[in-house]
């Protein structure tokens, strides 16, 4: 298929000009800030802005959809479909603000098919990038763009399974047998300027929450600024240790390399007020509860990796800052 065939789409209408089902309103804002902690005042009160991340919601149809697909988008797709990129998988999307959105605002909202890449080789297989970009407005303003990325493609052949071993003749030999694999690395923190003060506390047994040096407030994960005042300003403090599971999950599927299902992750509420994501350990997986008592403790899992994990039933086990 030329290359040509599907640039000639670039610039064509995606979805017909669409309103959304709501007006950006309080009571959604208030949502989505509960939901993500978010406390930053300009969200609340007698004259709220939206937050900008919300951005798509307001255009979302719902489970109802919207309707209003070009007729240049399927037949964008049903050539890729006619040339074996019969797969999809949604890879990224990236947003632009330029403008505040406040309650009250009506969003308008229309997008094109922005650009078509030639053809690319992935793991997955062998397809086209296609972008689609929504332009967003309040009051006829531009209020913000959305980027959303997609991948149409061929999947790749899959090797095929080793059969069974050939039964051995009296003219053959055996093979020697293969060396069982080692078990896959763990995998690696990523480690940036935003959060390297953790691991360096970690690597010295100390678990660090930062602190605003504005309004005092505790935060973890940690963030560049402070999501209740937004000063760039902070400090630390180091966690006693103790904890209660305020929720769980038990993973069993699907298996990931280096580790063995299924095994408890929990949600600790530190002593301090703070939660963090981390292992259950010393009890079974199932034996796990909301609000069980948990200490932390420093587990090594690989030679260049430790890791804090929260030991349940401890009772008044010895310095949690030593190694399992």
């Amino acid at each position: 298929m030329p290359y040509g065939e599907l640039r000639a789409f670039e610039g064509r209408v995606a979805a017909e000009a669409g309103r959304g089902k709501d007006p950006v309103n309080a009571p959604m804002i208030r949502h989505w800030c509960e939901a993500l902690g978010d406390t930053n005042p300009a969200y609340a009160g007698a004259d709220p802005v939206a937050p900008a991340t919300m951005l798509q919601v307001w255009t979302m149809g719902g489970l109802s959809g919207h309707d209003g697909r070009s007729s240049a988008y399927d037949a964008l797709f049903a050539l890729l479909d006619g040339a074996g990129y019969t797969s999809v998988v949604a890879t990224d999307c990236e947003q632009e603000y330029v403008r505040a959105l406040r309650p009250g605002d009506e969003v308008t909202f229309d997008a094109v098919i922005e650009s078509v890449s030639e053809r690319k080789t992935t793991k997955l297989g062998t397809g086209h990038f296609v972008t689609t970009r929504m332009d967003v407005h309040a009051g006829g303003e531009l209020a913000g763009t959305h980027r959303f990325r997609i991948l149409k493609y061929a999947p790749a052949e899959r090797r095929p399974e080793p059969g069974p071993k050939p039964e051995l003749t009296p003219v053959q030999e055996p093979k020697p047998e293969a060396k069982p694999e080692s078990k896959a690395r763990r995998p690696r923190p990523v480690i940036n300027r935003d959060n390297a003060g953790f691991w360096e506390g970690v690597a010295g047994h100390r678990l660090l929450i930062q602190r605003c040096g504005g309004c005092g407030t505790l935060r973890f994960p940690w963030l560049p600024g402070c999501n209740a005042c937004g000063s760039p300003e902070w400090d630390t403090v180091e966690a006693g240790g103790e904890g209660t599971v305020y929720s769980y999950v038990v993973m069993h599927h699907p298996p990931f390399p280096a580790f063995d299902p299924p095994y408890a992750v929990g949600l600790v509420e530190l002593a301090e007020g703070v939660r963090i994501v981390s292992s259950i350990v010393g009890v079974p997986y199932d034996k796990v509860r909301i609000g069980m008592p948990v200490r932390l403790e420093f587990l090594r899992v690989d030679a260049d990796v430790e890791l804090p994990v929260f030991r349940g039933g401890a009772g008044d086990a010895g310095d949690v800052r030593g190694g399992g």
